[in-house]
């Protein structure tokens, strides 16, 4: 009886080889490598197993071979890349802004991938239509020299420009460092000591002006190397002159915080922006609707808002997106409910009354425009709301006396959006998605 013919690794043609392992993780291939002294020059392959590792993954988001103008290593980018990834999706500012007035920090920030970068666009309500604006925040990637470089557009005005070729940025940005904290956190601080971008001459020069021109090419790009301030501090204080030298140092720096055009900012990661089989109405959503008082009636005004609904072990609340950097925004949400359940098919009469009874809050362009608004005979199911803003702001003084513990509905619809509303309203208010499928929807001047 014959043996069977069994092939080692080794016996494959080495373009097979490197086909095998750039299915592998990163932590594969390094223990594979150490098997073998053979195999180690294969795992360390660059232009043929790193670069496949690399355009597996990312080959279809991203252009790979254009990252760094072609000329950093694929092992780096894979490492950058991997680490980049989570940015990808929605992100909402926290905590209170510190800005400038002319400065208006986004309240929401989506990532997406770029030929050879990332880039973060502002999404925000348009003023005149039922739009999302997008507009330039954020450009990270990497330089030729393998250093990372991050760019910020405070105006968020120069479309078509922030994300083009970095050799060719022709209007003012700030460069920043972005700081990750963990997966769902980071923050955009200005780099003050990086040397800020000469739009007239396409050179660096720096902050201050003089001899004192410092310019920065090892290390994280744009930060001072540690060990060179520490020198010369002591160096300062040991020399002749030191206490004119440390006056003028710190100056420097005095000044330097003057000139900056950004204060530092922190984001977290909206984790779950759309919806799912399990939660139906997660994720973020729009309107142009907002609730205002006249007297004793409540009545609907025109301005439009960013929704999020997320789910936790409490319940499901809804929060105006816009509303995260105010006082107590984080406890006020526009409803909650603590049981998840729907009623199904087919509803009560008091419940089909309820419905009917009530009107569809519409844009005043609606009516003129191929809008798709649910009409009778489209929900699908029915949630009840048990708005209570007291069961999250604990301690409040009038809470059990709180206007908003009334009971609602949410009218989920069959087209997979939904309407809320208050028994004690006449209307509904209907809500359309901002995002399907990670792409941004109805956006007003794409770029």
């Amino acid at each position: 009886m014959a043996e069977p013919n069994l092939n080692s690794f080794s016996d494959f043609p080495e373009d097979v080889q490197f086909c095998i392992l750039s299915f592998l993780s990163p932590t594969e291939i390094a223990n594979f490598a150490c098997t073998s002294k053979r195999y180690a020059p294969l795992c360390l392959n660059d232009s043929k197993l790193w670069y496949s590792l690399c355009d597996r993954r990312w080959g279809s988001k991203t252009q790979i071979n254009k990252w760094g103008d072609g000329q950093i290593s694929y092992k780096l980018l894979y490492k950058t890349l991997n680490k980049w990834e989570n940015l990808i999706g929605f992100w909402r500012r926290c905590g209170q802004s510190q800005q400038k007035e002319t400065v208006k920090p986004p309240s929401l920030v989506f990532f997406e991938w770029g030929s050879s970068f990332l880039s973060g666009w502002r999404v925000s309500p348009s003023q005149n239509a039922y739009c999302v604006v997008k507009s330039p925040f954020l450009l990270i990637s990497i330089s030729p020299e393998g250093e990372i470089v991050n760019y910020l557009d405070p105006e968020g005005q120069n479309k078509n420009k922030l994300f083009g070729d970095l050799g060719y940025l022709d209007m003012d940005v700030v460069p920043v460092n972005v700081n990750f904290i963990g997966d769902s956190h980071f923050s955009v601080e200005e780099n003050v000591n990086f040397a800020y971008r000469s739009l007239s001459s396409g050179n660096l020069k720096g902050e201050d002006s003089g001899e004192d021109i410092v310019s920065v090419t090892k290390g994280s790009p744009g930060s001072l190397p540690e060990t060179l301030e520490i020198y010369q501090y002591y160096a300062n204080r040991m020399s002749p002159g030191a206490d004119r030298a440390i006056r003028r140092q710190r100056r420097r720096e005095r000044e330097k915080q003057g000139k900056k055009r950004w204060e530092t900012e922190h984001f977290l990661k909206i984790a779950d922006s759309s919806p799912t089989l399990d939660r139906p109405l997660q994720g973020l959503w729009k309107t142009e609707f907002e609730l205002k008082a006249l007297n004793s009636d409540v009545f609907p005004c025109w301005k439009m808002e960013f929704y999020l609904v997320a789910y936790d072990e409490r319940g499901i609340s809804c929060r105006r997106v816009g509303d995260l950097s105010e006082h107590h925004s984080h406890s006020t949400p526009v409803f909650w409910t603590s049981d998840p359940t729907f009623i199904e098919f087919p509803f009560p009469t008091e419940e089909e009354y309820l419905y009917d009874t009530r009107i569809h809050i519409q844009p005043p362009e609606a009516a003129n425009s191929d809008w798709e608004f649910p009409i009778e005979n489209v929900v699908s199911r029915i949630m009840y709301i048990n708005s209570s803003y007291d069961l999250v702001i604990l301690g409040v003084e009038g809470a059990s006396m709180n206007p908003w513990r009334v009971e609602g509905r949410v009218w989920q619809y069959r087209n997979g959006t939904f309407g809320f509303g208050f028994l004690r309203d006449h209307f509904i208010v209907d809500l359309k998605h901002i995002a399907k499928n990670g792409c941004l929807l109805d956006i007003l001047g794409d770029l």
